[in-house]
């Protein structure tokens, strides 16, 4: 087996991972991610105790207990670039040895559920509900730097969908992977379920159109006709489709809650985002305290 070069796998001088900046016992094995940091003590304050704060740029981490389990918050800053720092250095965290610099022998399984905002794509995922992501299908390129491999049901889908959106190589090479079961199984009374799309970007990719045209003007409709078996695209946000790619990828439990805060068929948005998320939390909070 073959040391990990510090080039690689940056350790800073309180052993510590670079951008998390936490340490191997300063990580619960149930993580929840969110995108704002200012976030993280709104999901901490539900905590019987925190024992771990550390923050470093847009990256702040709580870990603490609730109800006798221990839980890590993390935020992640927006965007699957951000993802991909986060999700490898929660797996090097656990799965690789910082003294020797080796992949260690025996690996760990995390839980990561991220709870975060999203845009329903469909009239009847409204404004102030919640979406647990049964898929997260990238347009954002991030899984197209590793090797992840399909199965015959989602290429099958990704075919299907460039032939309805019309999203060309040239925009995107789209890809596809599913939450996990053991964990949407607990996120199915009061959650609409379906693929959330997961764009680059907020205005242009996302089909806003302010002072500059775009490359595709029927993307939203495009996305909300879309369908394919039983599976159709319920919303899309910008993180859900590295979590699930990468999470895949190491043999974490990944599962993607977003609470709508804006349907773009009916172009509305929430009148309370604030009190629509801490809804979110509070209720999603009390699930993962009882995951095994």
């Amino acid at each position: 087996m073959q040391r990990i070069a510090e080039s690689e796998l940056i350790i800073n001088s309180r052993g510590a991972i670079y951008h998390l900046d936490l340490r191997p016992e300063e990580l619960a094995t149930t993580i929840i991610t969110v995108g704002d940091p200012f976030r993280v003590k709104e999901v901490s304050k539900h905590f019987d105790k925190i024992e771990v704060q550390r923050e470093h740029r847009e990256f702040i981490s709580h870990t603490g207990t609730l109800n006798g389990k221990r839980i890590t918050v993390v935020s992640t800053g927006i965007g699957t670039d951000n993802i991909d720092i986060v999700l490898n250095e929660l797996d090097a965290l656990v799965n690789i040895d910082f003294e020797t610099r080796l992949i260690r022998e025996k690996l760990t399984t995390l839980n990561i559920i991220r709870l975060g905002t999203s845009g329903s794509l469909q009239e009847d995922v409204p404004v102030d509900s919640f979406v647990a992501s049964t898929h997260g299908l990238g347009l954002d390129n991030l899984l197209n730097f590793y090797r992840l491999d399909h199965h015959p049901e989602e290429n099958g889908l990704l075919q299907a969908f460039g032939t309805h959106t019309q999203l060309h190589s040239g925009v995107c090479q789209p890809y596809i992977s599913g939450a996990s079961p053991t964990l949407l199984k607990h996120f199915v009374d009061g959650f609409h379920q379906g693929i959330t799309v997961t764009c680059p970007g907020f205005y242009g990719p996302q089909g806003r159109i302010l002072r500059l045209g775009v490359r595709s003007p029927q993307l939203i409709e495009r996305l909300t006709g879309f369908q394919y078996g039983q599976h159709r695209i319920t919303n899309f946000e910008m993180e859900t489709s590295g979590i699930y790619g990468l999470g895949k990828l190491l043999n974490h439990h990944c599962l993607s809650i977003s609470a709508i805060v804006a349907n773009r068929v009916r172009q509305q948005f929430s009148s309370d985002g604030n009190a629509l998320v801490e809804r979110m939390i509070e209720h999603c909070v009390g699930i993962i305290s009882t995951l095994a």
